[in-house]
Protein backbone atom coordinates (compact mmCIF):
# COMPACT_ATOMS: atom_id res chain seq x y z
CA UNK A 1 0.00 0.00 0.00
CA UNK A 2 1.16 3.76 -1.28
CA UNK A 3 0.55 6.77 0.98
CA UNK A 4 -2.44 8.74 -0.19
CA UNK A 5 -4.26 12.22 -0.50
CA UNK A 6 -8.18 11.95 -0.96
CA UNK A 7 -9.63 15.22 -1.90
CA UNK A 8 -13.40 15.48 -2.86
CA UNK A 9 -14.89 18.20 -2.31
CA UNK A 10 -17.40 18.75 -4.83
CA UNK A 11 -21.05 18.65 -3.13
CA UNK A 12 -22.97 16.05 -4.88
CA UNK A 13 -27.14 16.89 -4.86
CA UNK A 14 -28.77 13.42 -6.27
CA UNK A 15 -31.97 12.48 -7.37
CA UNK A 16 -35.53 13.57 -9.09
CA UNK A 17 -35.60 16.89 -9.70
CA UNK A 18 -32.57 18.32 -8.53
CA UNK A 19 -32.31 20.40 -11.53
CA UNK A 20 -34.77 22.48 -9.74
CA UNK A 21 -32.09 23.88 -6.94
CA UNK A 22 -29.90 25.00 -9.36
CA UNK A 23 -30.10 28.69 -8.49
CA UNK A 24 -29.81 28.22 -5.11
CA UNK A 25 -26.55 26.26 -5.32
CA UNK A 26 -25.01 28.94 -7.55
CA UNK A 27 -25.39 31.51 -4.72
CA UNK A 28 -24.53 29.10 -2.13
CA UNK A 29 -21.07 29.16 -4.03
CA UNK A 30 -20.66 32.64 -4.73
CA UNK A 31 -22.06 33.15 -8.21
CA UNK A 32 -23.06 36.28 -9.21
CA UNK A 33 -22.70 36.86 -13.09
CA UNK A 34 -22.82 32.87 -15.24
CA UNK A 35 -21.77 31.60 -18.11
CA UNK A 36 -23.98 28.86 -19.08
CA UNK A 37 -22.06 25.94 -21.27
CA UNK A 38 -23.91 23.16 -23.15
CA UNK A 39 -23.65 21.07 -26.00
CA UNK A 40 -26.00 20.42 -28.89
CA UNK A 41 -29.82 20.06 -29.15
CA UNK A 42 -30.91 17.44 -26.44
CA UNK A 43 -30.95 20.29 -23.67
CA UNK A 44 -32.78 22.53 -25.91
CA UNK A 45 -35.13 20.22 -27.30
CA UNK A 46 -35.82 18.53 -23.62
CA UNK A 47 -36.63 21.93 -22.40
CA UNK A 48 -33.79 21.48 -19.77
CA UNK A 49 -31.85 24.53 -20.69
CA UNK A 50 -35.07 26.94 -20.85
CA UNK A 51 -36.36 25.44 -17.14
CA UNK A 52 -32.49 25.95 -15.64
CA UNK A 53 -32.63 29.79 -17.28
CA UNK A 54 -36.32 30.94 -15.74
CA UNK A 55 -34.67 29.10 -12.40
CA UNK A 56 -31.51 31.52 -12.83
CA UNK A 57 -34.43 34.17 -13.37
CA UNK A 58 -36.37 33.71 -10.75
CA UNK A 59 -33.43 33.96 -8.24
CA UNK A 60 -31.73 37.18 -9.91
CA UNK A 61 -28.83 35.86 -11.56
CA UNK A 62 -27.30 37.22 -14.81
CA UNK A 63 -26.09 34.51 -17.32
CA UNK A 64 -24.83 34.58 -20.90
CA UNK A 65 -25.05 31.58 -23.14
CA UNK A 66 -22.28 29.58 -25.06
CA UNK A 67 -23.54 26.36 -26.66
CA UNK A 68 -21.66 24.05 -29.33
CA UNK A 69 -19.57 21.40 -27.13
CA UNK A 70 -19.03 18.71 -29.16
CA UNK A 71 -17.60 15.17 -28.14
CA UNK A 72 -13.94 15.64 -27.77
CA UNK A 73 -14.51 19.11 -27.00
CA UNK A 74 -12.65 21.64 -29.64
CA UNK A 75 -9.75 24.18 -27.85
CA UNK A 76 -11.30 26.99 -30.59
CA UNK A 77 -14.58 26.70 -28.91
CA UNK A 78 -12.38 27.28 -25.49
CA UNK A 79 -10.91 30.22 -26.84
CA UNK A 80 -14.22 31.45 -27.67
CA UNK A 81 -15.96 31.01 -24.14
CA UNK A 82 -12.42 32.54 -22.55
CA UNK A 83 -12.96 35.71 -24.31
CA UNK A 84 -16.58 35.68 -23.75
CA UNK A 85 -16.23 35.55 -20.17
CA UNK A 86 -13.64 38.19 -19.47
CA UNK A 87 -15.68 40.39 -21.38
CA UNK A 88 -19.13 39.87 -19.61
CA UNK A 89 -17.21 39.36 -16.28
CA UNK A 90 -18.13 36.41 -15.56
CA UNK A 91 -17.54 35.18 -12.11
CA UNK A 92 -18.76 31.31 -12.45
CA UNK A 93 -19.37 28.52 -14.69
CA UNK A 94 -22.37 26.33 -15.26
CA UNK A 95 -21.73 23.11 -17.57
CA UNK A 96 -25.01 21.73 -18.32
CA UNK A 97 -23.97 18.45 -19.91
CA UNK A 98 -22.22 15.57 -19.89
CA UNK A 99 -18.26 15.33 -19.68
CA UNK A 100 -17.38 16.90 -22.76
CA UNK A 101 -19.30 20.51 -21.72
CA UNK A 102 -18.00 20.15 -18.10
CA UNK A 103 -14.32 19.59 -19.57
CA UNK A 104 -14.37 22.42 -22.10
CA UNK A 105 -15.96 24.59 -18.82
CA UNK A 106 -12.67 23.83 -17.35
CA UNK A 107 -10.75 24.64 -19.87
CA UNK A 108 -12.88 28.02 -20.58
CA UNK A 109 -12.05 28.43 -16.39
CA UNK A 110 -8.31 27.62 -16.53
CA UNK A 111 -8.28 30.50 -19.39
CA UNK A 112 -9.82 33.19 -17.27
CA UNK A 113 -7.65 33.51 -14.70
CA UNK A 114 -4.75 32.43 -15.60
CA UNK A 115 -2.02 34.71 -18.11
CA UNK A 116 -1.24 33.13 -21.57
CA UNK A 117 -2.48 30.52 -24.25
CA UNK A 118 -4.37 27.76 -21.94
CA UNK A 119 -3.28 25.33 -24.46
CA UNK A 120 0.05 25.41 -22.44
CA UNK A 121 -1.34 23.54 -19.92
CA UNK A 122 -2.65 20.84 -22.12
CA UNK A 123 0.67 20.63 -23.41
CA UNK A 124 2.29 20.49 -20.08
CA UNK A 125 3.99 23.81 -20.29
CA UNK A 126 3.22 25.06 -17.22
CA UNK A 127 0.94 24.83 -14.10
CA UNK A 128 -2.59 26.49 -13.68
CA UNK A 129 -2.58 28.30 -10.57
CA UNK A 130 -6.46 28.85 -10.71
CA UNK A 131 -9.46 28.21 -12.24
CA UNK A 132 -12.63 29.83 -11.93
CA UNK A 133 -15.60 28.07 -9.81
CA UNK A 134 -17.63 25.46 -11.74
CA UNK A 135 -21.24 23.75 -11.04
CA UNK A 136 -22.33 20.86 -12.93
CA UNK A 137 -25.99 19.88 -14.54
CA UNK A 138 -25.36 16.64 -15.75
CA UNK A 139 -26.83 14.89 -18.45
CA UNK A 140 -24.95 11.66 -19.67
CA UNK A 141 -23.07 9.05 -17.14
CA UNK A 142 -19.76 8.82 -18.62
CA UNK A 143 -16.47 10.54 -17.85
CA UNK A 144 -16.96 11.30 -14.10
CA UNK A 145 -15.53 14.98 -15.13
CA UNK A 146 -18.42 16.04 -12.37
CA UNK A 147 -16.34 15.55 -9.24
CA UNK A 148 -12.81 14.87 -11.02
CA UNK A 149 -10.03 17.12 -11.20
CA UNK A 150 -9.36 16.48 -15.01
CA UNK A 151 -10.31 18.00 -18.56
CA UNK A 152 -9.36 16.84 -21.84
CA UNK A 153 -9.53 18.83 -24.65
CA UNK A 154 -8.43 18.06 -28.78
CA UNK A 155 -6.77 20.93 -30.56
CA UNK A 156 -7.70 21.70 -33.93
CA UNK A 157 -4.42 22.25 -35.79
CA UNK A 158 -2.63 18.61 -36.06
CA UNK A 159 -5.72 16.93 -34.18
CA UNK A 160 -3.81 16.33 -30.80
CA UNK A 161 -6.12 15.28 -27.86
CA UNK A 162 -4.95 15.95 -24.43
CA UNK A 163 -5.88 15.96 -20.91
CA UNK A 164 -4.73 17.80 -17.80
CA UNK A 165 -5.97 18.02 -14.25
CA UNK A 166 -5.62 20.00 -10.97
CA UNK A 167 -7.86 20.25 -8.08
CA UNK A 168 -8.84 24.41 -8.95
CA UNK A 169 -11.14 23.05 -11.56
CA UNK A 170 -12.72 20.31 -9.44
CA UNK A 171 -16.66 21.06 -9.41
CA UNK A 172 -18.19 23.08 -6.45
CA UNK A 173 -21.32 21.18 -7.06
CA UNK A 174 -22.64 18.55 -9.29
CA UNK A 175 -26.66 18.12 -9.08
CA UNK A 176 -26.83 14.52 -10.52
CA UNK A 177 -31.05 13.84 -11.79
CA UNK A 178 -30.89 10.36 -13.65
CA UNK A 179 -33.93 10.94 -15.31
CA UNK A 180 -31.87 13.23 -17.17
CA UNK A 181 -30.61 10.73 -18.76
CA UNK A 182 -33.57 8.44 -19.55
CA UNK A 183 -33.42 9.63 -23.42
CA UNK A 184 -30.35 8.82 -24.08
CA UNK A 185 -29.70 6.43 -27.33
CA UNK A 186 -28.73 2.69 -26.40
CA UNK A 187 -25.04 3.72 -28.04
CA UNK A 188 -24.28 6.69 -25.73
CA UNK A 189 -25.06 4.52 -22.68
CA UNK A 190 -23.15 1.85 -23.44
CA UNK A 191 -20.10 4.19 -24.41
CA UNK A 192 -20.71 6.09 -20.84
CA UNK A 193 -21.04 2.74 -18.99
CA UNK A 194 -17.45 1.78 -20.83
CA UNK A 195 -15.83 4.90 -20.18
CA UNK A 196 -16.88 4.55 -16.54
CA UNK A 197 -15.35 1.06 -16.06
CA UNK A 198 -12.32 1.64 -18.00
CA UNK A 199 -11.95 4.50 -15.74
CA UNK A 200 -11.97 2.07 -11.97
CA UNK A 201 -10.11 -0.81 -14.49
CA UNK A 202 -7.01 2.20 -15.18
CA UNK A 203 -6.23 2.26 -11.37
CA UNK A 204 -6.98 -1.77 -10.99
CA UNK A 205 -3.93 -3.03 -13.51
CA UNK A 206 -1.01 -1.63 -11.53
CA UNK A 207 2.05 -3.03 -10.42
CA UNK A 208 2.72 -0.22 -7.59
CA UNK A 209 0.62 -0.83 -4.66
CA UNK A 210 -2.66 -1.77 -3.89
CA UNK A 211 -5.31 -2.17 -0.76
CA UNK A 212 -7.79 -4.63 0.02
CA UNK A 213 -10.95 -2.21 0.49
CA UNK A 214 -9.70 -0.46 -2.64
CA UNK A 215 -9.77 -3.58 -4.62
CA UNK A 216 -13.23 -4.26 -3.18
CA UNK A 217 -14.55 -0.87 -3.96
CA UNK A 218 -13.26 -1.03 -7.52
CA UNK A 219 -14.53 -5.00 -7.78
CA UNK A 220 -17.96 -3.99 -6.91
CA UNK A 221 -18.58 -0.92 -8.98
CA UNK A 222 -17.40 -2.62 -11.64
CA UNK A 223 -19.73 -5.42 -11.61
CA UNK A 224 -22.76 -3.14 -10.56
CA UNK A 225 -21.74 -1.25 -13.54
CA UNK A 226 -22.13 -4.47 -16.15
CA UNK A 227 -24.92 -5.65 -14.22
CA UNK A 228 -27.01 -2.32 -15.13
CA UNK A 229 -25.66 -1.61 -18.77
CA UNK A 230 -27.16 -5.54 -19.05
CA UNK A 231 -30.57 -3.98 -17.76
CA UNK A 232 -30.57 -0.71 -19.61
CA UNK A 233 -29.67 -2.37 -22.90
CA UNK A 234 -33.09 -4.28 -22.14
CA UNK A 235 -34.96 -1.60 -20.26
CA UNK A 236 -33.52 1.69 -20.86
CA UNK A 237 -36.24 3.65 -19.13
CA UNK A 238 -35.41 2.25 -15.55
CA UNK A 239 -34.43 4.69 -13.56
CA UNK A 240 -32.61 2.64 -10.65
CA UNK A 241 -30.24 1.23 -13.02
CA UNK A 242 -29.45 4.79 -14.67
CA UNK A 243 -29.10 5.87 -10.69
CA UNK A 244 -26.79 3.48 -10.46
CA UNK A 245 -24.66 3.94 -13.83
CA UNK A 246 -24.63 7.52 -12.62
CA UNK A 247 -23.14 7.46 -9.42
CA UNK A 248 -20.87 4.71 -9.96
CA UNK A 249 -19.85 6.82 -12.92
CA UNK A 250 -18.71 9.54 -9.93
CA UNK A 251 -17.10 7.23 -8.00
CA UNK A 252 -14.68 5.68 -10.73
CA UNK A 253 -13.40 9.32 -11.50
CA UNK A 254 -13.44 11.33 -8.49
CA UNK A 255 -10.01 9.07 -6.88
CA UNK A 256 -11.64 6.76 -4.59
CA UNK A 257 -10.68 3.51 -6.67
CA UNK A 258 -6.88 4.33 -6.69
CA UNK A 259 -6.44 5.07 -3.23
CA UNK A 260 -3.49 3.51 -1.59
CA UNK A 261 -1.52 2.64 -5.82
CA UNK A 262 0.42 4.10 -7.75
CA UNK A 263 -2.21 6.30 -9.39
CA UNK A 264 -2.87 3.94 -12.35
CA UNK A 265 -1.85 2.49 -15.95
CA UNK A 266 -4.02 5.21 -18.43
CA UNK A 267 -2.38 3.82 -21.13
CA UNK A 268 -5.42 2.40 -22.99
CA UNK A 269 -7.21 5.72 -22.27
CA UNK A 270 -3.31 7.61 -23.58
CA UNK A 271 -3.85 5.61 -26.70
CA UNK A 272 -7.52 6.35 -27.31
CA UNK A 273 -6.91 9.66 -26.84
CA UNK A 274 -4.70 9.52 -29.99
CA UNK A 275 -7.85 7.31 -32.31
CA UNK A 276 -10.45 10.45 -30.91
CA UNK A 277 -7.96 13.26 -31.64
CA UNK A 278 -7.67 11.60 -35.18
CA UNK A 279 -10.84 10.11 -36.27
CA UNK A 280 -13.28 11.80 -33.93
CA UNK A 281 -14.39 8.28 -32.41
CA UNK A 282 -17.08 8.02 -29.35
CA UNK A 283 -14.53 7.92 -26.10
CA UNK A 284 -16.06 4.96 -24.41
CA UNK A 285 -15.88 2.78 -28.00
CA UNK A 286 -12.72 4.25 -28.70
CA UNK A 287 -11.43 2.23 -25.29
CA UNK A 288 -13.36 -0.91 -25.82
CA UNK A 289 -11.66 -1.34 -28.86
CA UNK A 290 -7.72 -0.70 -28.08
CA UNK A 291 -8.38 -2.62 -24.20
CA UNK A 292 -8.52 -5.96 -25.60
CA UNK A 293 -4.90 -5.27 -27.49
CA UNK A 294 -3.58 -3.47 -25.14
CA UNK A 295 -4.38 -6.15 -22.56
CA UNK A 296 -2.76 -9.21 -24.25
CA UNK A 297 0.18 -6.96 -24.46
CA UNK A 298 1.03 -5.99 -21.07
CA UNK A 299 -1.08 -9.21 -18.56
CA UNK A 300 2.16 -10.97 -18.35
CA UNK A 301 4.00 -8.05 -16.36
CA UNK A 302 0.90 -7.60 -14.32
CA UNK A 303 -0.48 -11.44 -13.78
CA UNK A 304 -1.69 -11.37 -10.59
CA UNK A 305 -3.91 -8.71 -11.04
CA UNK A 306 -5.52 -9.96 -14.24
CA UNK A 307 -5.87 -13.07 -12.72
CA UNK A 308 -7.48 -11.45 -9.54
CA UNK A 309 -9.57 -9.42 -12.00
CA UNK A 310 -10.50 -13.01 -14.21
CA UNK A 311 -11.93 -14.47 -10.82
CA UNK A 312 -13.36 -12.00 -8.82
CA UNK A 313 -14.67 -9.91 -11.83
CA UNK A 314 -15.56 -11.43 -14.45
CA UNK A 315 -16.23 -14.71 -12.67
CA UNK A 316 -13.37 -17.25 -14.24
CA UNK A 317 -13.37 -20.45 -12.68
CA UNK A 318 -10.00 -20.47 -10.79
CA UNK A 319 -8.39 -23.77 -12.37
CA UNK A 320 -5.89 -23.81 -14.85
CA UNK A 321 -2.22 -22.01 -14.77
CA UNK A 322 -2.45 -18.42 -14.05
CA UNK A 323 -2.08 -17.56 -17.44
CA UNK A 324 -4.68 -19.17 -18.48
CA UNK A 325 -6.97 -17.64 -15.92
CA UNK A 326 -5.96 -14.21 -16.83
CA UNK A 327 -6.16 -14.69 -20.49
CA UNK A 328 -9.77 -15.86 -19.69
CA UNK A 329 -10.45 -12.86 -17.80
CA UNK A 330 -9.69 -10.75 -20.87
CA UNK A 331 -11.70 -12.99 -23.42
CA UNK A 332 -14.86 -12.12 -20.87
CA UNK A 333 -14.74 -8.47 -20.85
CA UNK A 334 -14.65 -8.58 -24.47
CA UNK A 335 -17.77 -10.47 -24.93
CA UNK A 336 -19.22 -8.24 -22.37
CA UNK A 337 -17.84 -5.36 -24.74
CA UNK A 338 -19.83 -7.31 -27.53
CA UNK A 339 -23.23 -7.95 -25.46
CA UNK A 340 -23.64 -4.08 -24.75
CA UNK A 341 -22.59 -3.18 -28.69
CA UNK A 342 -19.43 -1.73 -27.97
CA UNK A 343 -16.26 -2.62 -30.63
CA UNK A 344 -12.98 -5.42 -29.94
CA UNK A 345 -10.95 -3.76 -32.18
CA UNK A 346 -10.20 -0.75 -34.67
CA UNK A 347 -12.39 -2.08 -38.22
CA UNK A 348 -15.75 -2.84 -35.62
CA UNK A 349 -14.79 0.97 -34.30
CA UNK A 350 -15.68 1.91 -38.11
CA UNK A 351 -12.07 3.05 -38.90
CA UNK A 352 -8.97 1.13 -40.42
CA UNK A 353 -5.55 3.62 -39.63
CA UNK A 354 -2.96 3.10 -42.87
CA UNK A 355 0.44 2.43 -41.86
CA UNK A 356 1.19 6.17 -41.78
CA UNK A 357 -1.86 7.23 -39.28
CA UNK A 358 -0.46 4.09 -36.82
CA UNK A 359 2.84 5.30 -36.55
CA UNK A 360 1.41 9.06 -36.45
CA UNK A 361 -0.22 7.78 -33.34
CA UNK A 362 1.76 6.36 -31.58
CA UNK A 363 4.20 8.78 -31.81
CA UNK A 364 1.79 11.57 -30.64
CA UNK A 365 0.94 9.36 -27.76
CA UNK A 366 4.85 8.96 -26.59
CA UNK A 367 4.73 12.36 -27.06
CA UNK A 368 2.27 13.34 -24.50
CA UNK A 369 3.40 10.37 -22.34
CA UNK A 370 6.67 12.72 -21.68
CA UNK A 371 8.09 9.24 -23.87
CA UNK A 372 7.08 6.17 -21.64
CA UNK A 373 4.17 5.35 -19.13
CA UNK A 374 2.46 2.79 -17.53
CA UNK A 375 2.13 0.90 -14.59
CA UNK A 376 0.59 -2.81 -16.13
CA UNK A 377 3.76 -2.40 -18.21
CA UNK A 378 5.64 0.26 -18.79
CA UNK A 379 5.07 1.83 -22.74
CA UNK A 380 7.42 3.04 -25.20
CA UNK A 381 6.58 4.33 -28.75
CA UNK A 382 7.46 0.60 -30.41
CA UNK A 383 4.51 -0.60 -27.86
CA UNK A 384 2.48 1.95 -28.47
CA UNK A 385 2.49 0.90 -32.11
CA UNK A 386 2.22 -2.29 -31.85
CA UNK A 387 -0.97 -2.22 -29.43
CA UNK A 388 -2.12 -0.08 -32.12
CA UNK A 389 -1.47 -2.47 -34.96
CA UNK A 390 -3.16 -5.58 -32.89
CA UNK A 391 -6.18 -3.81 -32.82
CA UNK A 392 -7.03 -3.68 -35.95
Amino acid sequence: MYSFNYYTPTKVVFGKKTEDQVGKLVKQFGGKKLLIHYGGGSVIRSGLLDRIKAILDAEGIAYVLLGGVVPNPRLSLVYEGIELCKRENIDFILAVGGGSVIDSAKAIGYGVTNEGDVWDFYDYKRKATGCLPIGVVLTLSATGSEMSSSSVITKEEGWIKRGYGTDYARPKFAIMNPELTLTLPDYQTACGCTDIMMHTMERYFTNGGNMEITDSIAEGLIRTVMHNARILMKDPLNYEARAEVMWAGSLAHNGLTGCGSDGGDWMPHKIEHEIGGLFDVAHGAGLAAVWGSWARYVYKDCLLRFKQFAIRIMGVNDTGSDEEIAMKGIEAMEAFYREIKMPTNLKELGIEPTEEELADMAHKCAVGVGGAKGSAKVLYEEDMLEILKNAR
